[in-house]
């Protein structure tokens, strides 16, 4: 039976439910065309829009065409090929005049625009031919052609292609939005912990993070036959490189192109369509050996012949003259300003695989790429450098105020100079890789002389802002000791993010991991042209970087080479496998694409542990940062009143009576936030010191412990309740003072005479005033309970050795009682 505080939670459980149900079921399965291309260049056929749509649930085909047949007396085949993953289910050839009476041949001169869906027979069986599987897969694989070739010379009239994709995709705007989101959160918390230490972990956690989002993006820049399913996913990480998405009309972009144009530049503009029609017909998604392929055999010519289905087609056509509105068919620009790219196995404008697709797969053309970077590297640096000023306003104001309303007190120390030299570093560490990839490859393209130059600017501020703090650190530490660079000094504060989180034997190893991005860039933008040198120099790389991880051990603690091992690994396990997208290898589609799948799977995994590793590591540094300070007084009240033993308040210099008061021995003490007061035996600023590490005095081994419910020796006066314990003084019991009230020094001793025995003292020439009298034991006998102790014990002081006296420096203070 449900209690009472479970129903509200059934009932919000529900509404979640039944709120979220409409969008689980608002994609409904189909296969769709997604872009459209000309494999011959168009003579009869010309195209402005071709979007077919197929749906399992009700077996019918939707269709948006617009078309139009510009030659007279053509009399045309038809070839329908499908290819998918490689495979080819579908491969059919129609004479268009033995189809629909006749209405096809010769071919109409007319242009042709409908829209419509047709439900197909039962008896065709198209669903039974396409798997299940190929309406969830993301990022589909496959294409669909229409050839038309003339019946009596063989000439091929027209070619189309159109691939097929299912609507689903690795490459999500809302994984990236949310990627970002997590970026900044992390930024800002990095920015947060580095003002309490130069040397906090987080900051570097966070640099590591974005190095990890850029390894991901740049895996895609290779000149390899990728899989459609791993680009896509690639491209959650475009932000990380400076690559922010632009849409059709960008006026970034545009401005970009017309600063080309004017200063030499020659090469494309990014298409204004999907780029995947302009790839390579060899490769994904097309997987294809030839780009025009007229091959098949008559196997729906009878059954379109004699069909009702093809009475009623040819009912239709002269209806659909015009558009119709239709359902199911989402609206898709396929073609944009009737634009149709026309491939063929000699065109120029096919795109080469690895950056170039890359980045018009995100409507940047491939010469725009740096300045895209550069122009993104500025809009950073300026935000950083508006943050800053605002930053050190603030500190300003806060300095003026305080020193308005504390005259006397000290200015805050914090080196504000160093804090932003320390994250510009960390800035130019996060661009290093991205600058060098783009800048080089820039540089290959020799592609307007502004954007050369521009390159070269580039990338002597960005090795001014890495190289000379790289130079600074190395020179120090080998004029001196490795050990120098730790201390607190600029050095730390400024270069700090170089080697700090590495152990002072390992300071150095942040240069193998620049000269790591070095030859990274240099493989991707520089040795494009072959695919195995690529790979070979990546491997050798990650090998190396493995290796020096298990050899060299750099980080502080094991749980930090454990990550920093891990991360390693994970890429020289990804470059190895993408060994299987080497073009020259021939991997078939469906192995190439488990494997992608495989290496996105163990990328996200791996984002998520080096995310989970951030926050972990921010709670254990802002824990540690709070248990630093967790000795403070309202602590020592807070053990007090819960019954902490004696000798552990001895030790902090507070003692506490059965009531849960604290009192000095004058009657004067300190209060507390509990509603106590601190014992004059310890100060505040004292307990500080010893929260901050300062040893307490233990009492030797061969001392008795105080009894919590008899602890005084002596009786206990109405003007003092509470006294603390210290060394006698040299004044005589008969005077009227008796000195009492601090912490014995670590080698003075004290330990409880036998019954009877006389009160001895090390002070021989004189009475020791610890000894009660006769009439002073017995009034303080009703207050002892202990079993095994005699009411009439004293207190035997030992006398420390002289040396001991010189070496500890005895807490003394004096407290003044009456006498009886």
């Amino acid at each position: 039976m449900f209690s009472l505080l479970a129903w509200p939670r059934a009932l919000a459980f529900s509404a979640l439910l039944f709120t979220w149900t409409p969008y689980a079921y608002a994609r409904e399965e189909s296969i769709h065309t997604s872009s459209v291309t000309y494999c011959n260049p168009p003579e009869t056929l010309l195209i402005q829009r071709l979007e077919l749509a197929f749906f399992p649930a009700n077996n019918s085909i939707s269709f948006n065409v617009s078309a139009a047949s510009v030659q007279a007396n053509v009399n045309v085949s038809a070839n329908l090929f499908l290819n998918v993953y490689g495979m080819n289910p579908v491969n059919v050839t129609l004479d268009l005049c033995g189809i629909l009476k006749g209405a096809l041949c010769p071919l109409p001169m007319y242009n042709f625009t409908g829209a419509d869906s047709l439900t197909l027979p039962s008896s065709l069986g198209i669903i039974e031919k396409i798997p299940g599987i190929a309406f969830k897969i993301p990022d589909l694989e496959g294409f669909a052609q229409l050839t038309l070739t003339e019946v009596n010379t063989g000439k091929v009239k027209a070619c189309v292609q159109a691939t097929i994709s299912n609507g689903w995709s690795a490459h999500q705007p809302a994984v990236a939005w949310t990627l970002g989101g997590v970026t900044l959160g992390a930024l800002l918390v990095a920015l947060g912990y580095s003002i309490l230490s130069p040397e906090s972990m987080i900051p570097f956690r966070f640099v590591e993070l974005m190095y990890l989002y850029q390894a991901i993006a740049s895996s895609a820049f290779l000149n390899l036959n990728y899989p459609s399913v791993y680009r896509a996913y690639a491209l959650n990480y475009s932000w990380a490189m400076g690559l922010i998405s632009a849409s059709l009309q960008s006026s970034l972009q545009n401005s970009i192109n017309h600063m080309r144009h004017l200063t030499g530049g020659k090469l494309a503009d990014a298409i204004g369509g999907s780029a995947v029609s302009l790839v390579n017909r060899k490769l994904s998604p097309y997987n294809s050996p030839t780009s025009n392929l007229v091959l098949g055999f008559d196997s729906l010519k009878t059954y379109l012949a004699e069909s009702n289905f093809a009475a009623e087609l040819s009912a239709r056509l002269p209806k659909l003259s015009e558009s119709f509105s239709y359902a199911g068919l989402e609206r898709r620009d396929t073609i944009v300003n009737g634009l149709v790219q026309t491939v063929t196995s000699t065109s120029s404008n096919v795109l080469q695989v690895g950056l170039p697709i890359y980045v018009n797969t995100l409507h940047i053309a491939t010469a725009n790429a740096f300045m895209t970077v550069f122009i993104c590297a500025l809009c950073i640096f300026a935000i950083a450098i508006a943050v800053f000023v605002l930053g050190y306003g603030i500190l300003a104001l806060v300095q003026r105020i305080r020193a308005k309303r504390h005259p006397t007190a000290e200015p805050i120390d914090f080196d504000y100079p160093s804090f932003v030299i320390s994250w510009f570093l960390r800035v130019s560490l996060v661009m290093f890789f991205p600058f060098f990839i783009f800048i080089f490859y820039q540089w290959t393209l020799e592609d307007s002389w502004l954007s050369i130059f521009l390159a070269v600017i580039s990338f002597i501020a960005i090795c001014g802002f890495v190289l000379y703090p790289t130079f600074v650190t190395l020179r120090l530490a080998n004029q001196e000791s490795s050990f120098v660079l730790y201390a607190k000094s600029k050095q730390l504060d400024r270069n700090g993010p170089l080697y700090a989180q590495y152990r002072p034997e390992r300071y150095y190893f942040f240069v193998p991991l620049l000269v790591a991005f070095l030859l990274r860039a240099i493989a991707i933008s520089f040795v494009k042209p072959s695919s195995e040198a690529q790979i070979t120099i990546l491997m050798v790389v990650e090998f190396g970087l493995v290796a020096s991880h298990f050899a060299l051990k750099p980080a502080k603690t094991k749980g930090g080479d454990v990550f920093t091992t891990y991360i390693a690994i994970m890429r020289l396990v990804s470059t190895a496998l993408m060994i299987a997208f080497i073009q020259r290898l021939h991997v078939k589609a469906i192995p190439r694409v488990v494997i992608g799948i495989v290496i996105a799977l163990a990328w996200s995994v791996a984002v998520v542990i080096t995310i989970g590793n951030f926050a972990w590591t921010a709670v254990a540094e802002i824990r540690a940062y709070i248990s630093s300070y967790a000795i403070t007084p309202r602590r020592v009240s807070a053990n007090i009143a819960r019954g902490t033993s004696m000798g552990a308040i001895l030790e902090k210099g507070a003692v506490a009576d059965e009531s849960g008061s604290h009192h000095s021995g004058d009657g004067s003490g300190e209060s507390l936030p509990f509603g106590g007061s601190l014992g004059r035996g310890l100060t505040t600023h004292e307990i500080e010191e010893v929260s901050r590490g300062r040893p307490r005095n233990p009492t030797p081994e061969n001392n008795v412990p105080f009894n919590p419910y008899n602890h005084t020796a002596y009786p206990i006066s109405p003007a003092s309740t509470v006294t603390t314990m210290e060394p006698p003084s040299m004044s005589s019991r008969d005077s009227g003072t008796l000195t009492v009230g601090s912490l014995l020094p670590r080698r003075w001793s004290f330990s409880f005479s036998q019954p009877g025995s006389p009160a001895g003292s090390s002070f021989g020439h004189q009475r020791n005033s610890l000894t009660p009298s006769p009439s002073e034991a017995g009034s303080h006998s009703n207050h002892s309970t202990s079993a095994g102790v005699s009411r009439n014990t004293s207190l035997r002081v030992h006398q420390p050795r002289h040396e001991d006296i010189q070496e500890e420096e005895l807490l003394s203070t004096t407290t003044t009682r009456p006498t009886s």
